[in-house]
C-alpha cells in the first residue's frame, strides 16, 4: 500500500460542483489501496478576493492580519472536500496548517517552512483516514498563523510528501501537463512527457505559472517525484524527475516568459567598491527578488547601475532604492514597467553551441530589441519591450522546432 499526496489548485475546487467532483477522483484513487493526502488551495479567485476586503479597511494593511485573513480561505475548501468524502463512505478529517504540523519562519505573506511535524497527519493515516489538509499555510514558531506566497499550496504538498516519505506528489490543476510555451499563445505547443527538476526549477523561476518555484526546489532537493496533471480530464500529465541521458538529445525543452516584470535605473551610482552591497542589502532586507542586473562601464568615477523585480513589488523596491540613491549620493532612479521577459530553456544547451547566436538572431530579424540578457548553463534570457512578448515567444517556438517532434541538438548545429 502506497503513499500519495495530491494536490488540487483553485480551479479545480472553484464552486461546490467541482469539490463534489474532486471528491469522486480522491475515492477512486483510494479505492486502488493506497493511503491519501490531499492538498487543497482556497477557491479560485478567493485569495484576490479576501486581500481587496483588506485595503478596503487600510492602504497599508498590517501583513500579520492580512495573513490572518487569507489563509481563510483554504479553510473553506477543506472541510467541504472532506463532507463530500465522507458522504462517499470514506474516513476523512480536515486539517489545516497549524493542526498538520506545517512551521515556519516569520516572515509573513511569504514564509518559508522550517520543519514539519508529521506525527498529528500519521495519527489519521494509519487509521486509514483520508487527510485533507490546507495548503499555503503554517505557523511560525511565535503561533502566528503565516501563509507561503503565491502558488504555496504547491510547495505544501511537496513538503509533506517529503515529510511523510511519499511515493510521488501528484499536483492537479487545469492544464494536462508542463507544455513548450503557453498553448494560449502557440496553438501547437507540445505537452512534456518528462522533465528534469533543473529545467522546472528555471521554468517556473521565469514565469511559467504550473509548479510554483520553491516546490520544485523541494523536489529537487529530496529527489521526490512530481507529476503534473489535468483534474478535468484524464492523461498521463508531466513528470518531473532527475534528469535522464534522453532529456540531453533536446536542445531546447521550452520558451517561457514573463510580462509583470519591472526595470529600475539607478543613475549616477559611484564606481567604487561597496556600493553594489548597499544597494542590494537593502532589497534583500525586505525579501524583494531581484532577477537581472547589467552594470554600465564606469565613466568619470560613476555608472548606471540596472536592475529587475516583480512588477508587484515594483513600488516597494523604488521607495528603498529612492532611500538607498540619498545614501550613496547618486543621482536618481528611473522605472520601467513596459517590459517583458522571454527564455529559452533546455539541458542540451549545456553541451552544444551556438544557441545564443541563433536566439539573438530570430529576434533580431523579427525587429525585437534585447535590452538586458542573462544566462545559465540551461538557460537564456532577454528583456525586451512588454508590447513584443507574445510575437517573440511564437518566433522562438517555431525557430527552435518546438511543436510536434522534439527538437534534436544536432538540428541547431
Amino acid at each position: 500500500m502506497g503513499l500519495i499526496v495530491q494536490k488540487y489548485g483553485g480551479t479545480s475546487v472553484g464552486d461546490i460542483e467541482r469539490i463534489k467532483n474532486v471528491a469522486k477522483k480522491v475515492s477512486h484513487d483510494k479505492q486502488k489501496g493506497d493511503r491519501l493526502v490531499v492538498v487543497l488551495s482556497a477557491m479560485s479567485g478567493k485569495t484576490d478576493e479576501l486581500i481587496k476586503l483588506a485595503y478596503q479597511i487600510t492602504d497599508e494593511p498590517s501583513e500579520r492580519e492580512l495573513d490572518m485573513l487569507i489563509s481563510t480561505g483554504e479553510r473553506v475548501t477543506i472541510p467541504l472536500l472532506a463532507m463530500a468524502l465522507q458522504k462517499l463512505g470514506h474516513k476523512a478529517v480536515s486539517l489545516s496548517g497549524r493542526q498538520s504540523g506545517i512551521f515556519t519562519d516569520a516572515m509573513h505573506t511569504k514564509a518559508r517552512i522550517t520543519k514539519i511535524d508529521k506525527n498529528y497527519v500519521n495519527k489519521y493515516l494509519n487509521d486509514d483516514y483520508i487527510v485533507v489538509i490546507a495548503g499555503f499555510q503554517g505557523i511560525s514558531e511565535n503561533s502566528n498563523v503565516t501563509t507561503l506566497g503565491r502558488g504555496g499550496s504547491d510547495t505544501t504538498a511537496v513538503a509533506l510528501a517529503v515529510a511523510l516519505n511519499a511515493d510521488k506528489c501528484e499536483i492537479y490543476t487545469d492544464v494536462d501537463g508542463v507544455y513548450t510555451t503557453d498553448p494560449n499563445i502557440v496553438s501547437n505547443a507540445r505537452r512534456i512527457e518528462r522533465i528534469s527538476y533543473e529545467e522546472m526549477l528555471e521554468m517556473a523561476s521565469l514565469g511559467a505559472k504550473v509548479l510554483q518555484t520553491r516546490s520544485v526546489e523541494f523536489a529537487a532537493k529530496y529527489r521526490m517525484p512530481v507529476v503534473v496533471k489535468s483534474t478535468f480530464k484524464e492523461g498521463p500529465g508531466t513528470w518531473v524527475v532527475e534528469e535522464e541521458s534522453s532529456m540531453e538529445k533536446v536542445l531546447v525543452s521550452s520558451v517561457v516568459f514573463d510580462k509583470n516584470q519591472a526595470k529600475m535605473t539607478i543613475v549616477g551610482v559611484p564606481d567604487k567598491p561597496g556600493i553594489a552591497a548597499k544597494i542590494f542589502g537593502v532589497i534583500a532586507r525586505e525579501e524583494i527578488n531581484v532577477d537581472m542586473i547589467i552594470q554600465n562601464v564606469g565613466t568619470s568615477g560613476l555608472t548606471d547601475l540596472s536592475l529587475t523585480v516583480p512588477r508587484v513589488e515594483a513600488g516597494k523596491a523604488m521607495k528603498l532604492l529612492n532611500e538607498a540613491v540619498k545614501e550613496i549620493n547618486a543621482k536618481s532612479v528611473l522605472i520601467d514597467e513596459e517590459i517583458g521577459k522571454v527564455s529559452i530553456v533546455g539541458v542540451g544547451m549545456r553541451s552544444h553551441t551556438g544557441v545564443a547566436a541563433k536566439l539573438f538572431s530570430l529576434l533580431a530579424d523579427a525587429n525585437i530589441n534585447i535590452e538586458m540578457i542573462a544566462t545559465s548553463e540551461i538557460k537564456i534570457s532577454c528583456i525586451i519591450r512588454r508590447a513584443d512578448v507574445d510575437r517573440a515567444v511564437r518566433i522562438l517556438h517555431a525557430g527552435f522546432q518546438l511543436g510536434g517532434e522534439a527538437p534534436r541538438a544536432e538540428q541547431a548545429q
